[in-house]
């Protein structure tokens, strides 16, 4: 069976009193706009296995106790690239502990495997884990609830969050999707076949996402999946009333690449709307300005390969 492990070759909330409440990441602002306060850097490890993880963080300066929020990167990102510390910056400035995590990236799997990498941030049960070590930082209070974000691959560890951390609030997805190429992830993020209820769960993907199947109708039917929520057959927006629920965020809507540097306007006139998704403009999409290689990679796979929807 073929593997993720060559990049080059596959493609690769407001606080509510003292307590979070599920529409605290559900809301499309939380994420995507960051309030003027005092923050505070940190960072502190986890244990993955027998490995040592980082973990980069921000914390409200005011004293007291917070809601811990819990960012995961994509596949091949770095755990500190623009968009992950942008989302814990803006949460801490909304009363969060928060922090990216870094995790094995290098490679996608199944629901297997990115349910350990879960398992690995998540567990409280785990001396060593991600959860455990931000909980007992001195401003953290995660009976306050804990809610969490990511991107892609990370998506879908913020998907199974809950799966092993009980005080897991709600969640919000960027490219999130119930297969990814070769990979069926539907006995894990099809919805009731995870612990978080779609209650607590937005996911926003792009029309055009490759891996949601490359067009509106597939994106629609593996948001339909992962969320157990239809609307209409042409719906691109099905939202519950406390805002969980999915967005398909259009094409045209989309933010074109950046037209700086050598080779930036072929290239993007090549990807056309696809960009590093910035959390003003959630978009999935497989351009990478952390990694070069991985840049590489994805545009010779987005060359040869075509996937086909559930």
């Amino acid at each position: 069976m073929k593997t993720y492990s060559t990049e080059a070759r596959e493609v690769t909330s407001e606080r509510k009193g003292s307590y979070v409440g599920a529409a605290a990441i559900l809301l499309a602002g939380v994420l995507f706009s960051a309030a003027a306060a005092a923050v505070d850097s940190f960072t502190s490890t986890y244990k993955n296995g027998s490995t040592t993880e980082n973990i980069t963080g921000r914390e409200p300066t005011a004293a007291g106790t917070y809601p811990v929020f819990i960012y995961a990167v994509g596949t091949t990102e770095s755990f500190t690239n623009a968009s992950a510390i942008a989302a814990i910056t803006g949460m801490a400035n909304r009363g969060y502990v928060s922090a990216t995590v870094q995790y094995p990236n290098s490679s996608f799997g199944s629901c297997t495997t990115i349910g350990g990498r879960a398992k690995a941030i998540f567990d409280p049960a785990s001396a060593t884990s991600a959860v455990t070590a931000l909980c007992a930082r001195a401003k953290a209070d995660c009976s306050k609830g804990i809610v969490v974000g990511g991107f892609s691959q990370g998506s879908v560890i913020a998907t199974l969050a809950k799966n092993t951390e009980p005080r897991v609030r709600a969640a919000y997805g960027i490219g999130a999707h119930n297969s990814y190429s070769f990979f069926n992830l539907t006995s894990c993020m099809n919805n009731g076949n995870h612990t978080l209820p779609n209650t607590a769960l937005r996911i926003v993907n792009g029309e055009v996402d490759t891996f949601g199947g490359g067009n509106q109708n597939a994106v629609r039917t593996k948001a339909q999946g992962v969320t157990g929520l239809t609307c209409t057959s042409t719906s691109t927006s099905c939202l519950q009333s406390n805002g969980s629920g999915w967005i398909i965020v259009l094409r045209r809507l989309q933010r074109q690449p950046e037209q700086s540097g050598p080779g930036v306007g072929k290239r993007g006139r090549s990807l056309g709307a696809q960009r590093e998704p910035r959390l003003v403009d959630p978009i999935h999409v497989a351009v990478r300005s952390d990694s070069q290689r991985a840049r590489r990679g994805e545009l010779n796979a987005r060359r040869t390969s075509r996937f086909d929807d559930d």
